[in-house]
């Protein structure tokens, strides 16, 4: 068995400071914000800087325009200009690996961008469409079973079914909204728990105690958890006992 290890990360951004070199060891590929819902120059530079030095993949993390909701916020665009925000976020974070003299790996939308691009078939294709036209090689990270996978393979681009450890799951497949309770794990053995279910099962334990099918290519941390570092850590240590082999998307 494999899975890539991926961390939303990159999401310091003037005094608020997040400490992503903590975390870097142990995954295998970085969704760096884009500076829309987190993120600036500076931190994306650094952020793409520290990538190379534990040789991890970079993606784009890009999202609403919606610093002040870290881009947690349900907004209200067209197709059209979805397509451009997009493709703007991709064309600033690839421009800091071209600096760096990195390969953009993947694309992998934030927040409400993701969750509501889940179930809404327009808003996947206008992000698959900006991926397209930028590079059509760019793997799209999008939730597993959902209309993001749908528009992949739609557009005919690369893609991997991405589940989550810290998060927790409705009956549909879609994840729990933050706003009600235990939409988020925060203790490290129940994330585990969930991780290793997922992988070797191919199936996930809803909030309601359903057994559904889910199947994972990549599976996500947060680097804004309060176990963050610390659960990419354990998983790590509990891949590793269970023979899970942990690899980026495409090798």
């Amino acid at each position: 068995m494999k899975i890539d290890l991926n961390c939303d990360i990159g999401e310091s951004f003037g005094r608020y400071q997040i400490d992503d070199e903590s975390i870097m060891p142990h995954i295998s590929s970085a969704s760096i914000a884009c500076g829309f819902h987190a993120g600036d120059p500076f931190t994306m530079y650094e952020t793409v800087k520290l990538a190379k030095r534990y040789n991890i993949s970079v993606g784009a993390h890009p999202s609403f325009p919606d610093l002040l909701g870290f881009g947690r916020r349900e907004m209200t665009f067209t197709e059209d200009e979805v397509y451009q925000l997009v493709l703007y976020q991709i064309g600033a974070l690839s421009s800091v690996c071209k600096a760096h003299k990195m390969d953009l790996h993947h694309v992998k939308p934030h927040g409400a961008l993701y969750n509501m691009a889940a179930k809404n078939i327009k808003l996947a294709l206008a992000i698959i469409k900006a991926m397209k036209s930028f590079n059509s090689s760019l793997i799209l990270y999008g939730l597993s079973n959902s209309k993001l996978i749908e528009a992949a393979i739609e557009m005919n681009i690369p893609y991997a079914s991405e589940v989550f450890a810290d998060r927790t799951y409705e009956e549909d497949g879609s994840l729990v909204d933050r706003s009600r309770p235990f939409s988020v794990h925060k203790s490290t053995k129940e994330a585990i728990e969930q991780a290793i279910q997922i992988i070797t099962t191919n199936t996930v334990t809803t909030i309601s105690g359903e057994i559904i099918s889910l199947h994972a290519d990549t599976i996500c941390l947060h680097s804004d958890s309060v176990i963050g570092t610390e659960l990419a850590a354990e998983l790590r240590k509990s891949f590793h006992q269970h023979q899970i082999v942990v690899k980026t998307v495409g090798e």
